[in-house]
C-alpha cells in the first residue's frame, strides 16, 4: 500500500516534528541531569530530576512511540521500503532500540534517582541521570544525520527489487513469439 501525496506529506510533518520533539526533549534532560549533577544545592537538585521525571514519564514515550511509528508507515507507505535502504533499517532499529532503552533504562534511573533524592538523600548515581541522555541524543544526532545524507545505498532486498523494476515487462504475445 503506498501513500497518497497528501497523506505521504502529512506522515512526514508529524515524523519530523516527533523526532525534533525526540531530540529536543533528550536535551532537556540533558540539561537537567548535568545541573543535577554539578550543583551544590539541594534544592535544585531535586528540582532538576522532579523536572526530568515529569519530562520522562509524560513526554518522552508519547513522542517515542509517535516517531517509531510514523517513521514506520513512511517506510511501508513509500517507495523508501523499511528494508530497501540501510539507512531507513538503521534508524528503525535504532529508533526501536531507543525507545526500548527509554522505557527500561532511562525512566527507571531517573525515578531512583527522584526517589533518593525526595527522602532527603544526595543524587545516587550521576550516571542515573546523564547516561540516558547522552546515549540518547548520540543516536538521535547520528539519526538526523543519516536522514540527510542517506548514506550506504541499497540493501541487498533493495538491489534486487530495483533490479526487477529496471528489467522491461516482456508481454505474452511477445514471449510467445520468440520461444522457439
Amino acid at each position: 500500500m503506498k501513500l497518497n501525496r497528501p497523506a505521504r506529506r502529512a506522515s512526514l510533518v508529524v515524523h519530523v516534528a516527533a523526532s525534533a520533539s525526540w531530540l529536543g526533549l533528550t536535551l532537556g534532560l540533558l540539561a537537567l541531569g548535568v545541573t543535577a549533577t554539578t550543583t551544590g544545592s539541594a534544592v535544585t537538585v531535586e528540582t532538576s530530576v522532579r523536572a526530568m521525571k515529569l519530562f520522562a514519564d509524560w513526554l518522552l514515550l508519547p513522542v517515542a512511540f509517535l516517531t517509531l511509528l510514523s517513521g514506520l508507515l513512511l517506510s511501508l507507505g513509500t517507495a523508501w521500503g523499511l528494508a530497501r535502504h540501510r539507512w531507513v533499517y538503521t534508524k528503525f532499529w535504532l529508533t526501536l532500540a531507543t525507545t526500548t532503552a527509554t522505557v527500561f533504562a532511562l525512566r527507571p534511573g531517573v525515578n531512583s534517582a527522584v526517589t533518593a533524592v525526595a527522602t532527603g538523600g544526595p543524587l545516587p548515581d550521576a550516571g542515573d541521570v546523564l547516561f540516558g541522555p547522552v546515549v540518547s541524543l548520540s543516536a538521535y544526532v547520528f539519526m538526523t544525520v543519516i536522514s540527510i545524507l542517506k548514506p550506504w545505498g541499497p540493501t541487498r532486498r533493495g538491489r534486487r527489487l530495483r533490479a526487477v523494476a529496471r528489467t522491461p515487462a516482456v508481454p505474452a504475445r511477445q514471449a510467445a513469439r520468440t520461444l522457439p
